[in-house]
């Protein structure tokens, strides 16, 4: 039987993420002298010096110290996970999920995730994040989220991850565009007008590199950060854009009508994936809703999201 306490190890990761002890032992809510007295404590129990004191200056974790800090955070997230499981004998998953979404795929899939999550896990407590992928993954790899939706480009090492479904970029007009009749249209059919790009990274940079391998270049006029506002700009008709997230309703937010055509010739699509740290041992609740989001996403209508038909007669789409 190990000589140390849960609560010891809980103090110990407290003090390495505060650097000190007072902050802590603030953190916790308890006295800098219980914060004190459980690390020599958990010292003495594991024979080793985990940290170095500095009067005034906070501390500093031993090689030791940094081991069992990776250690401990594992331990007792397993512990916390036992504790969650327990109270409902394994059969109803509940406790915190934190899930990160790139901003511009999050008002496809983030609401079904959300809505089946409350109905068929209402103990689960989800919390969503919707920032820029750079952000989102940045996040993911800190700790601070349990799982992401990001697109499957300029991703950083160190994630696994599952397939979801697959776009397509495509261009989208002003309603009264002289090509806004067309099915498809060639880059460089618009090579001499002006494009309003979409500049939140990897968007920009996959837009530009898609006029690259097309031997075009582009006419930018305007930059945004923000999807539907490139739509709007548009729908304006200042101008034409080249984006892959595709609106069930082919308007702007003020009413004004949208062409979406398919780039002739078809350009490679994009992968919307669920993403998380490599070597994490997902929560229960966690492989619930990516096995959930795996499975529906393999059945969604995606005639908005431009994906090729081919891939959509595979599959019948259910009830929700």
């Amino acid at each position: 039987m190990a000589d140390y306490t849960l609560r010891q190890l809980d103090y110990f990761v407290a003090v390495a993420e505060a650097g000190s002890i007072s902050g802590a032992a603030a953190k916790l809510r308890v006295t800098p002298t219980a914060v004190a007295s459980a690390l020599t404590e958990l010292e003495r129990a594991l024979r080793t010096q985990l940290l170095v004191r500095r009067k005034a200056h906070g501390v500093s974790l031993t090689p030791t110290g940094v081991f069992l800090r990776k250690r401990a955070v594992i331990l007792l997230r397993d512990a916390e996970e036992l504790r969650l499981a327990t109270a409902s004998a394994g059969t109803e998953l509940s406790g915190p999920l934190t899930l990160g979404c790139y901003v511009t795929i999050s008002p496809t899939i983030l609401p079904l995730l959300v809505r089946w999550t409350a109905e068929h896990h209402p103990k689960v407590e989800l919390d969503v994040v919707a920032r820029s992928q750079a952000e989102i993954t940045e996040l993911l790899l800190a700790g601070g989220l349990d799982l992401a939706i990001v697109y499957d480009m300029g991703l950083p090492d160190g994630l696994e991850s599952v397939l979801l479904y697959t776009v397509r970029p495509y261009i989208v007009l002003p309603a009264d565009h002289r090509l806004a009749d067309a099915v498809s249209v060639s880059l460089a059919e618009l090579a001499d007008e002006p494009l309003i790009l979409l500049d939140l990274p990897p968007a920009a940079m996959h837009t530009l590199r898609v006029f690259e391998q097309a031997g075009v270049a582009p006419r930018v006029v305007q930059r945004t950060t923000d999807f539907e506002l490139t739509r709007s700009l548009v729908a304006r008709g200042l101008g034409y854009s080249v984006i892959v997230q595709r609106p069930a309703v082919d308007c702007s937010y003020e009413g004004l009508p949208l062409a979406a055509l398919d780039i002739d010739p078809a350009v490679p699509g994009v992968g919307v994936r669920m993403v998380w740290p490599r070597g994490v041992r997902l929560t229960d609740r966690a492989q619930a809703l990516v096995t959930f989001a795996a499975e529906r996403a393999r059945f969604t209508d995606y005639r908005h999201r431009n994906v090729s038909p081919a891939r959509r007669a595979d599959h019948s789409t259910p009830s929700p």
